[in-house]
């Protein structure tokens, strides 16, 4: 008995599927390890920016000023303690655009990685809460 010889087209499509199922396991077990949650608490300050931004993937995107001065790079000298962040639930982007400009307490998730459709940071934001003074 003589056992014959694949061919070289399937032995090509072969490694094609074996390269494809290892691409496709890769990418999931990255997008599985970039969902996992790294750290979590709350920020507060004054809300001074909200927006939607992007040219493909539309995020929205946030900057709190939490008070204080620190100092940036030799040129710019002193600058504002801003801390940016990223939102993914539409409640969460309905409740931010009616605080914009007041003093609001942020919980957060921070994340691994963000994908770029998810936004522009690792930190999330997951509650909002409005200081009255």
């Amino acid at each position: 008995m003589t056992k014959e010889k694949p061919s070289f087209k399937s032995r090509v499509k072969s490694f094609f599927l074996k390269v494809l199922v290892v691409l496709i396991l890769l990418g999931a077990f990255v997008l599985w390890t970039c969902s996992w949650t790294y750290s979590e608490g709350t920020r507060a300050g004054q809300l001074i920016k909200f927006s939607e931004k992007g040219v493909l993937f539309k995020t929205y995107e946030g900057e709190l000023n939490m008070g204080g001065l620190r100092t940036g790079n030799a040129e710019d000298g002193l600058e504002g303690n801003l801390w940016k962040f990223s939102v993914l639930d539409e409640n969460v982007v309905e409740e931010l655009m009616k605080a914009e400009g007041k003093r609001v307490k942020l919980g957060y998730k921070e994340r691994y990685k963000a994908m770029v459709w998810q936004g522009d940071t690792n930190y999330f934001i997951v509650k909002v809460e409005v200081i009255e003074e």
